[in-house]
């Protein structure tokens, strides 16, 4: 038998799965209406994807907030942190507070121990006074982590108000580490009740 070699001959017999050689490939099944969130295709078929939940009211007013505020806004917001901890501070001056007074830290209170915070208002106090070593005697670790702090503040800051460009100050999650390990260290030195480490009780 002779093959029919024509463009008049008879078509190609359609395929079993794609309905014929030249039909464009069958999309998956449509989802159904209201399943994905509005702007957001549908997955490709074959691909395991799940619907992402919309954002509720309050989610949505506070990213609309967040995209219509001026770039100065957020580090104005943290420095009026910052300012309201410093206000506090040389306010209360925690320096004079009486022999007899019940301690404001729930664990001292309750423990008698210093918690790894116990004495950082007053050394801040102390740092605003230009009296770095009783700031030290205090808390340590919180003086000598307050530059860094700081720095990374003024850079975070500048960036996001005025597009500066500081040196990046890179703390890697190793260094994160020991400086955890070393808090935890001082802390549990700090509450030993033999000399020297008496004099650091606070």
């Amino acid at each position: 038998m002779s093959h029919v070699t024509s463009v008049d001959g008879p078509a190609s017999p359609p395929h079993p799965q794609t309905g014929g050689l030249d039909a464009p490939p069958q999309a998956g099944p449509a989802a159904p209406a209201g399943e994905w969130p509005t702007g957001q295709a549908p997955p490709h078929p074959g691909v395991a994807a799940y619907p992402v939940a919309e954002p509720d009211r309050l989610t949505r007013f506070v990213v609309r907030l967040y995209e219509r505020s001026p770039r100065w806004a957020v580090p104005l917001a943290a420095l009026g942190c910052v300012a309201a901890g410093i206000g506090y501070a040389l306010i209360s001056d925690p320096t004079r507070s009486a022999p007899d007074a019940a301690p404001t830290c729930l664990l001292k209170l309750t423990t008698g121990l210093d918690c790894p915070g116990c004495g950082g208002t007053r050394a801040l106090w102390y740092v605003l006074h230009a009296d770095l070593p009783a700031a030290a005697r205090h808390h340590f670790l919180f003086v000598f982590a307050l530059p860094f702090l700081a720095y990374l503040f003024v850079a975070w800051a500048g960036r996001q108000a005025f597009g500066w460009r500081l040196p990046e100050l890179r703390i890697s999650s190793r260094v994160i580490g020991v400086f955890l390990a070393a808090w935890l260290a001082f802390t549990i030195v700090r509450n030993l009740p033999w000399a020297p480490f008496t004099s650091l009780y606070v």
